[in-house]
C-alpha cells in the first residue's frame, strides 16, 4: 500500500529525530479521529465540551477568591470594628467553587472513561468490518498483520488523545485569565515562565518520539511474544507441548525477546529521567525567580498579601497548566502519529470487488464454471500454485480433485469461490468471466468446507450455523443439517444438546475429537441451498466406512447440483462422476474412475499404491 497522503514521509525507527514542521502535520489526523468520536456519540462529545469550558474558569475563580479571603482576613486583624459577614460569605463562596470544581472533574472523567468505552466498541467494529472486506491473500502477508495489530491497538486508549486535545482547550482558556493577571501586575513574569517550561517541553517531546519509534519497530516481535505466550499456555497447545517437552524452550524464546525489550526500554527511561530531572531543577528556578520579585514587590508595598498569594498561586498554576500544554501538545502528535497506523489500515483496499453494475447470478446455473488457461501464485512466492489450468465443471456434475500434497487441489477450490482471482487467465460461469457477477452473490451460492476448517468456542448450533449465519435461529434447519452430516447422534448424547458450548475456553465446554469435530463442521454444509457445494478433505478424520457414509449422503444432497469434492481415499473419489487429476499444478487427467484406471496413467498409479496398502 503507498503512503500516499501520510503526515509523516519519515518512518517510525528512523535514526531521524522528527520535526517541529513534520509533528504539525500528524495533527491533520485529529479531524478524521473527531470525526470517528463524534459519531461514537453525538451527545457524550457535546456534554465533555461544555463542561470542560466550565472546568477551565475555576482555577482563577478559586485563586481570586483566596485573595479576597486573605485580604480580608489582614483587613480584619487591623481593625477588629469591621464586620467579619464578608470574609465567611467569601469562605462560603470558595467552598461552593470548589465543590462545584470537583463535582466537574469527575462528571468529565466519567464522561471520558464512557466514551472511551464506546469508541473501542466501535472502532473495533469498524477494524472487523473493514478486515472482512479485504482479501485472503492480504491476511497471508505479514506486512499486512503488522499493520492490523498496530490498527488493534488503537482501539484502546485512543480516547485518551480526545481527553487530552480538549485539556488543550481547557487549559488555554484558564491561561488566558491567569496571564491577564500576571501581565496586569509584572510582565517579566510570563518571560521566567517560559524560560521555566519551554526546555522541558522540547525534552518531553523528544523522548516521546523515541518511545513511538521503539514500540514501532518491536511490532512483529510483540506479534511472536503474543503468539508464544498463547502456545505456552492454551488448552489447543498442552498436548504437542507436553509430549514434545516445548515448555523449556518456549520460555526460552520468550526471554529472550522479552528480555530485550525490556533492556531497550529501561535504557530509554534511564535517559529520560536523567534528562527529565535536570530541565525540573530549571523550571524551578524560574519559578522561584518570579517568586523572589513577587515577594520584593509585597515587602516594598507595591502588593498586598492576598495579592502575593494570588500572583504566586497564579504562577505556580501558569507554570504547571503551561507546562502541561506543552508537554501534552507533545503526546497529541505522538497520538496522532498512532492514529496514522489506524488510518493506514483502514487505506487498504481490497483487489477484489463487486463490479459497479454486476451481472445477476445464474439461478440455476446452465453451463458451468469453465478454467481458461489459469494460472496462480501466492504473494511473496515465485512458485505458480497452478498454471495453464484448462477444463470445465459442468453444471450439475459431481467432480472429484485428485494430487499428491501441494499439487493445487485446495488452491483451485480458492479460486472456484473467488477467494482468489487467478494471476493468469480467466474462470468463466455459463460463459461470463467469474469478476463480472456481485461476489455477494457467489459466496451465497457457493458452500465450501476445507480441510483446516475452524472450530468456534461456541455452541453445537452456533458452529452449525456458521454455515448459513443468518439462520442462526432456525432450529429445524439447523437440527437437519446435523442429521445430514451424521452428528445428530453425538449432539444428543451432549449434556446440553444443541446449546452444549464446545471447546475449553469457558465455562462448562466440552472438547471433540477430530472426527466429532468433522461431522459439525460438515453439518454447516447442509446449512444452505448452494448451487455449488465444495468439500475440501473435511472427513480425513473419520474412518473409512464414516467418509463413505458422509459421502453417500453429500450425493443424495448434491443431486441436480454442482460439488467438488477432494478425498486422499480413492473409494470415495470413485463415486464422482469425473476425476480430474493435478500435478506440479497442472491438469495431469481428467476422466471417470474406470477411464483413468484403461489409461494406466498418474491416477491409476496413485490408485494402485493405494489398494496395495489393503493387501
Amino acid at each position: 500500500m503507498s503512503s500516499k497522503g501520510s503526515p509523516r514521509k519519515k518512518r517510525p525507527g528512523d535514526e531521524d529525530k522528527l520535526t517541529f514542521k513534520e509533528r504539525l502535520a500528524a495533527l491533520r489526523n485529529l479531524p478524521a479521529f473527531f470525526r470517528m468520536v463524534w459519531q461514537t456519540s453525538p451527545g457524550l462529545t457535546i456534554a465533555n465540551i461544555l463542561l470542560r469550558i466550565a472546568q477551565s474558569a475555576m482555577p482563577l475563580s478559586l485563586l481570586y477568591v483566596g485573595k479576597l479571603i486573605i485580604d480580608q482576613v489582614v483587613l480584619l486583624t487591623k481593625d477588629g470594628e469591621h464586620s467579619a459577614r464578608l470574609l465567611w460569605e467569601l469562605v462560603a463562596l470558595e467552598f461552593i467553587i470548589a465543590l462545584l470544581s470537583d463535582g466537574l472533574s469527575r462528571v468529565i472523567s466519567l464522561m471520558d472513561s464512557l466514551l472511551g468505552d464506546l469508541f473501542a466498541n466501535h472502532t473495533s467494529v469498524k477494524i472487523m468490518v473493514h478486515a472482512a472486506a479485504l482479501d485472503l491473500d492480504q491476511f497471508e502477508d505479514s506486512e499486512f498483520y503488522d499493520k492490523l495489530e498496530r490498527a488493534r491497538q488503537q482501539t484502546f486508549g485512543r480516547t485518551v488523545l480526545l481527553s487530552q486535545a480538549l485539556s488543550q482547550i481547557q487549559d488555554l482558556i484558564t491561561i488566558g485569565f491567569l496571564a491577564a493577571g500576571l501581565i496586569l501586575f509584572n510582565p517579566w513574569l510570563i518571560g521566567l515562565l517560559l524560560i521555566a517550561v519551554i526546555p522541558a517541553f522540547l525534552n518531553e517531546s523528544r523522548f516521546n518520539d523515541l518511545y513511538y519509534k521503539l514500540q514501532w519497530g518491536q511490532t512483529s516481535d510483540r506479534r511472536e511474544l503474543d503468539y508464544i505466550r498463547y502456545i505456552g499456555a492454551s488448552d489447543e497447545t498442552a498436548k504437542e507441548v507436553k509430549v514434545f517437552d516445548l515448555s523449556n524452550y518456549l520460555i526460552h524464546r520468550f526471554r529472550i525477546i522479552s528480555d530485550k525489550f525490556y533492556a531497550d526500554k529501561k535504557r530509554l527511561e534511564v535517559r529520560h529521567a536523567i534528562w527529565g530531572t535536570v530541565f525540573a531543577v530549571l523550571g524551578s528556578a524560574g519559578y522561584y525567580g518570579a517568586y523572589i520579585i513577587i515577594i520584593l514587590q509585597t515587602i516594598n508595598g507595591s502588593l498586598t498579601i492576598g495579592s502575593l498569594a494570588f500572583l504566586a498561586g497564579s504562577f505556580r498554576q501558569l507554570r504547571t497548566t503551561f507546562q502541561g500544554i506543552l508537554i501534552r501538545f507533545s503526546s497529541v502528535t505522538q497520538g496522532a502519529m498512532y492514529l496514522q497506523d489506524l488510518f493506514d489500515f483502514f487505506k487498504i483496499k481490497p483487489k477484489m470487488t463487486s463490479p459497479v453494475h454486476p451481472r445477476p447470478f445464474p439461478n440455476p446455473i446452465v453451463q458451468g464454471f469453465t478454467f481458461e488457461d489459469v494460472g496462480f501464485k501466492y504473494v511473496n512466492s515465485e512458485k505458480w500454485a497452478i498454471r495453464h489450468l484448462n477444463f470445465t465443471l459442468h453444471a450439475g456434475e459431481k467432480l472429484a480433485l485428485v494430487g499428491e500434497n501441494g499439487a493445487g487441489k485446495t488452491t483451485l477450490v480458492k479460486l472456484l469461490s473467488r477467494l482468489y482471482d487467478p494471476v493468469e487467465g480467466r474462470i468463466l460461469l455459463d460463459g461470463v468471466d467469474l469478476r463480472e457477477y456481485d461476489l455477494a452473490q457467489l459466496r451465497v451460492n457457493v458452500g465450501v468446507i476445507f480441510q483446516d476448517f475452524q472450530r468456534y468456542q461456541m455452541t453445537v448450533a452456533q458452529n452449525i450455523a456458521v454455515g448459513n449465519i443468518d439462520q442462526t435461529y432456525n432450529q429445524p434447519l439447523i437440527e437437519d443439517a446435523a442429521r445430514q452430516s451424521l452428528a445428530a447422534p453425538l449432539i444428543e448424547k451432549m449434556p446440553h444438546g444443541y446449546e452444549q458450548m464446545l471447546g475449553r475456553r469457558f465455562n462448562q465446554g466440552i472438547d471433540l475429537s477430530g472426527g466429532e469435530w468433522q461431522k459439525i463442521a460438515l453439518a454447516r454444509a447442509y446449512m444452505k441451498d448452494a448451487q455449488l457445494l465444495i468439500l475440501d478433505e473435511p472427513t480425513s478424520a473419520l474412518d473409512a466406512r464414516a467418509e463413505y457414509n458422509v459421502f453417500l449422503r453429500f450425493a443424495d444432497l448434491t443431486k441436480n447440483k454442482t460439488a467438488v469434492l477432494i478425498s486422499h481415499r480413492f473409494s470415495t473419489v470413485r463415486m464422482a462422476d469425473r476425476i480430474l487429476v493435478l500435478e506440479k499444478g497442472g491438469l495431469a487427467e481428467l476422466g471417470s474412475h474406470e477411464e483413468l484406471l484403461e489409461r494406466k496413467g498418474k491416477y491409476a498409479e496413485l490408485f494402485e499404491l493405494q489398494a496395495s496398502g489393503y493387501k
